[in-house]
């Protein structure tokens, strides 16, 4: 199968820059002999009125064969001259050769709209969680539905993402839903300063807000509290208060917090562990159905009404009265032998500060551990309501890709367990703008990052090792294909960007060899002299000669050690 993938991938992209030669040919009156797709012994022939069209054996490569006065052995017919490649105009020339390397970077704007067109539904434009520390803090609140942005109106997360990250620095008005209120609200976006692959830097606006909110999923801070003696227990997930349905925690405190004092009844799942399951291959656990009653604590006299505030209120008034909470910050793993393990951290604990400050969110403080990962950090949480601490620091993991790059980490494996709740969606309004909007942003961002790709090899920063030919395309060409259809479009796409910049090479046997000629004949009024052109050709084919031994060499080097274990497998 990798092999028919590999056809299929190389037999497209020649397809669609030889069409662009010959298309282009057509339209200026060119006549066109010959258009093959493969090189080497004919599989298929197909002659027309003054075109022959050819599907040959080997899938490595193609031709467009003008008609040229120059490689002629016989005098051409008088109406055959002025159809001559010779014969054009230079601008003509220069589109004719240069249309197929543009088919080969404009065709994946088709690839990619033909991906994001399948974006039929968007998540709503609601708030389900707002980051501690970060912009929106204390001006937007989950729950929140965003109506506009600076006079713009949404209806869709990814729109409220668009305007925001392109508005750095600058303040704007958010239009909010808010416990059935209209409310505005300002919101600075910060920059925040991502580091991709190549060194490549972006700036983008980020207000810390993101759309999918907690499930009702409980953690319980003291075994004195009456969801505890109800039997309700850390991470179970609430799915009904007398009989309504919860699906979010903001759900949860909103049912409860109207709650005066009456008795109610929690249906919940709990997660129970599978021993040994498949063997003991993975860890599983059951979901046990469950209900009980619990019976508050009865709200003060001077209390304010919760039900009439915001969430946060709500969710305190929860905490307090029926002694539950999210288990955001409630510790579901803790690798056994890890640096946090040794601490003392264990399943069930509840993470309260870091370093000192007091957390509202596993997110942040995961993300806070990470950025310093190289310092110790001193860590808090309660067991069963008791107060304990301990001193951390997270290992370092390092390794090398393929290509020989190095590469280092620290990750904090300990992690919690709060599943999102179902989302909202709203329909696409627009697919076919979207897809072609999206198609062509993804494509621009694929040139930028090929294009420094290039530079950074030229200035040495990176190996000439990451040089990539034929047998890593076969290998991509198929892992793509097993992974389906949308992954084999992506990998076609990256591909197809890749043959046509590298054809603008000014190198003379490629297409921008050829573009540089007609450019200096352009500039000079009269074509390159022939003898310099043959030696230019000459040194080109050198040159890519030069390029193709390394990137098999490349090639082989990185397969190399699967070969050998091949060898070892069939010799005994």
């Amino acid at each position: 199968m990798d092999l028919l993938y590999f056809i299929l991938l190389v037999s497209i992209l020649i397809f669609i820059h030889e069409s662009g030669h010959f298309a282009f040919a057509k339209i200026f009156g060119v006549k066109v002999l010959a258009f093959s797709i493969g090189f080497g012994p004919k599989l298929l022939r197909v002659r027309s009125k003054e075109t022959e069209y050819i599907l040959a054996l080997l899938p490595l490569g193609g031709f467009v064969t003008m008609l040229e006065e120059s490689k002629q052995s016989e005098p051409l017919a008088p109406e055959d001259r002025r159809r001559t490649f010779e014969a054009q105009a230079v601008w003509k020339r220069i589109v004719i050769v240069l249309a197929g390397p543009a088919m080969n970077v404009l065709f994946p704007v088709v690839l990619y709209a033909s991906v994001f067109f399948e974006d039929k539904e968007f998540l709503v434009s609601n708030v389900g969680v707002v980051l501690p520390g970060k912009p929106a803090d204390g001006r937007l609140k989950p729950g929140d539905r965003i109506l506009s942005v600076d006079g713009e109106a949404v209806g869709s997360f990814p729109e409220v993402q668009a305007l925001v990250a392109k508005s750095v620095g600058r303040p704007l008005r958010f239009t909010v839903l808010r416990d059935g209120k209209y409310v505005d609200t300002t919101v600075t976006p910060a920059d925040e300063v991502e580091t991709r692959e190549l060194d490549l830097v972006e700036h983008v606006g980020r207000i810390g807000i993101q759309p999918n909110f907690p499930s009702a999923v409980i953690g319980l801070a003291r075994t004195d509290s009456p969801a505890y003696r109800a039997g309700l227990r850390t991470f179970d997930r609430v799915t009904a208060v007398s009989g309504r349905r919860i699906d979010r925690f903001v759900d949860l405190t909103e049912a409860l917090g109207k709650n005066s004092g009456q008795t109610v009844v929690l249906t919940y799942l709990r997660p129970v562990d599978v021993p040994r399951a498949l063997g003991g291959l993975c860890s599983i656990a059951v979901m046990e159905p469950g209900a009980v009653t619990v019976t508050p604590l009865p709200r003060s006299a001077d209390a304010a009404s919760p039900h009439m505030e915001d969430a946060d209120q709500r969710a305190a008034d929860v905490l307090l009265r029926f002694g539950l909470e999210s288990s955001d910050l409630y510790v579901a793993f803790v690798p056994e032998g890890s640096s946090e393990w040794k601490a003392g951290l264990r399943p069930g604990d509840r993470l309260t500060h870091l370093d000192g400050f007091p957390q509202r969110l596993f997110f942040s403080l995961e993300a806070t551990i990470v950025r310093g990962a190289s310092e110790r950090h001193e860590l808090k949480w309660t067991r069963s309501g008791e107060p304990m601490a301990g001193v951390f620091q997270l290992r370092k993991e390092q390794w090398e890709d393929e290509l020989g790059q190095p590469y280092e980490r620290y990750v904090f494996r300990t992690a919690h367990w709060l599943p999102n709740a179902p989302s909202q969606t709203v329909e696409n309004p627009s697919r076919l703008l979207y897809a072609v909007r999206r198609g062509l942003e993804e494509t621009g961002a694929v040139i930028r990052f090929i294009g420094v790709g290039f530079l950074r090899i030229v200035q040495g920063r990176v190996s000439l090792s990451s040089v990539s030919g034929p047998i890593t395309m076969y290998d991509i060409a198929g892992q793509a294909g097993a992974m389906g259809p949308t992954y084999f479009v992506w990998a076609m796409a990256l591909i197809s960007v890749n043959l046509g910049l590298i054809n603008l090479l000014p190198i003379p046997v490629l297409d921008g060899g050829h573009l540089a000629f007609m450019l200096a004949e352009w500039v000079r009024g009269r074509p390159v002299p022939r003898r310099v052109r043959e030696i230019a050709s000459l040194v080109g084919m050198v040159m890519l000669a030069l390029l193709m031994l390394l990137s098999f060499r490349n090639d082989l080097q990185r397969r190399w050690h699967m070969f050998v274990s091949e060898v070892h497998e069939l010799v005994p």
